[in-house]
């Protein structure tokens, strides 16, 4: 229990009867969607089955997001020590002990285990069983020598790094982010494979901490982004020594570690990170046997996230959808509402927010403005450069921006910040578009000053400049003042 937990009762427990394990809901999965499905079905009532074949709380907590933001959280601090002569302080290049950062990123995962751990699971009244699960039918699993029957299952098993086919990759020995974090010493040139949001956030990470840093990336890095921050940020990683090989395809990779690109030239690093994309955790379940349907993306899920065996629901990663831990977590609550109380609450990705936790942090909510457009929407588009932003100019950190996509009436569709702390203030506009807001609702708020949240009030307020200062408002405005007293 956390510090700040409010204790419940213990839920139901599952019973045993005819050899099976009898519960209302089992869960094949203990990362962030299933730990979120548990705690509270089980608080709300139900009788609960959690299985997880390896590391309580998932990649999430083990090997994801805990880990790489500690680790960023590390490279962060190193950098203020270089950045600290823009405002008159100078400092000496920092001393990295790398061994002290592994310190660190393993004592911020021991911090938030307690949360996730099976003694906290079990007091709240589930039963949590260590080893892999299968289905051996349409309304059956099968773990660690016991079978369990249950009203309904949830598969939450996630996803691993995908390993891209390449020639030689196989007999190289590379890292991905299950093993980046094992890392004892610090890499003297990491060559990352892939340019989206994990590649280029380790590869600022490490370049920040000392090693030598190339990402090799076979389209455009952050290809799902809005293009005019891509590059901003783009620009910024290059002048920090990273060097970015873009529309790179590698044909082959040899133990050393070197790199054969599809041009014929070669790159040679001392550590290779495979960063290439995700693949959903469905091996190994018997998903035949149950009757649920896959593809290469993961289980096949209607809108309120049933498989083809209506039994049977998937979440997070596994359901072949948007992969972000958030998105777990709002399945989580999409399926208690369906499972628990029979609502037909179902999906929708309209304010799904996604973060690149770059420095600048790179945020993005809705549609692009790419997406609006294929949507047939009519798009208005708002930009603010952060160099206007009194904050972002005492903290010399002016490199950024906003840039929101309307459709029509002034209506709200997505938005995008490049910005320190961008993360904290995209969450203004997902608010506003699952609101159905249009811009007046954000240009009319009062933000506090100075802040960087400033920004977004500001590239609201502009949808009005043409009409506030045009003629006919100077013609207005003259005339009321002529009868005022």
């Amino acid at each position: 229990m956390t510090p700040n937990e409010t204790p419940a009762p213990p839920g139901r427990r599952p019973r045993l009867r005819g050899g099976f394990l009898h519960a209302d809901l089992c869960i094949i999965g203990a990362g962030s969607g299933g730990l979120s499905v548990a705690a509270g079905a089980v608080q709300m009532g139900a009788s609960v089955v959690l299985i997880e074949k390896h590391l309580m709380g998932g990649d999430c907590l083990n090997t994801g997001c805990v880990p790489s933001k500690a680790l960023l959280a590390a490279a962060h601090a190193a950098q203020s020590s270089r950045d600290a002569r823009r405002f008159g302080v100078e400092l000496q290049e920092p001393v990295v002990d790398f061994a002290k950062v592994g310190a660190h990123l393993r004592g911020v995962i021991a911090a938030i285990a307690p949360h996730d751990s099976v003694e906290r699971f079990e007091a709240l009244g589930v039963t949590v069983i260590q080893a892999p699960a299968r289905f051996t039918g349409p309304a059956e699993v099968e773990a660690g020598g016991q079978r369990i029957q249950a009203r309904r299952f949830v598969v939450a098993t996630g996803s691993s790094a995908a390993v891209p086919p390449v020639p030689g990759l196989a007999e190289t020995p590379f890292l991905t982010n299950e093993t980046v974090f094992d890392l004892a010493e610090l890499p003297g040139h990491l060559l990352v494979m892939g340019g989206g949001p994990i590649g280029i956030e380790m590869a600022q990470a490490f370049r920040r901490l000392g090693s030598a840093v190339t990402v090799i990336e076979q389209k455009a890095i952050l290809p799902r982004d809005e293009p005019e921050a891509v590059e901003l940020l783009r620009g910024m990683l290059k002048r920090e020594g990273i060097t970015l090989h873009e529309g790179a395809q590698i044909t082959r990779v040899r133990p050393g570690v070197e790199v054969t690109l599809a041009d014929g030239s070669s790159i040679t690093g001392t550590h290779l990170l495979v960063a290439a994309g995700r693949k959903p955790g469905v091996d190994g379940l018997g998903l035949d046997k149950a009757g649920v349907e896959t593809t290469p993306k993961g289980i096949t899920v209607d809108a309120r996230l049933r498989s083809s065996n209506k039994r049977i629901y998937a979440i997070g990663d596994v359901a072949g959808g948007p992969q972000f831990t958030h998105v777990a977590g709002y399945h989580a609550g999409i399926l208690i509402r369906n499972v628990l109380f029979g609502l037909p609450a179902k999906v929708d990705y309209a304010a799904l927010p996604w973060v690149t936790y770059a420095d600048p942090e790179l945020a993005h909510v809705g549609l692009t403005e790419a997406d609006a457009r294929a949507a047939g929407h009519p798009v208005a588009v708002l930009t603010q450069a952060l160099d206007g932003n009194d904050r972002a100019q005492a903290e010399r950190n002016t490199e950024g921006l906003a840039k929101i996509i309307l459709g029509k009436g002034g209506r709200i569709l997505g938005a995008t910040i490049l910005a320190p702390h961008a993360g904290e203030m995209i969450g203004l506009w997902g608010l506003a578009i699952q609101s159905k807001l249009k811009i007046g609702a954000v240009a009319q708020m009062m933000a506090p000053y100075p802040t960087l949240s400033e920004i977004s009030k500001r590239a609201a307020g502009s949808y009005y400049t043409p009409s506030l200062f045009s003629a006919r408002t100077r013609f207005f405005v003259g005339l009321v003042q002529r009868f005022l007293p």
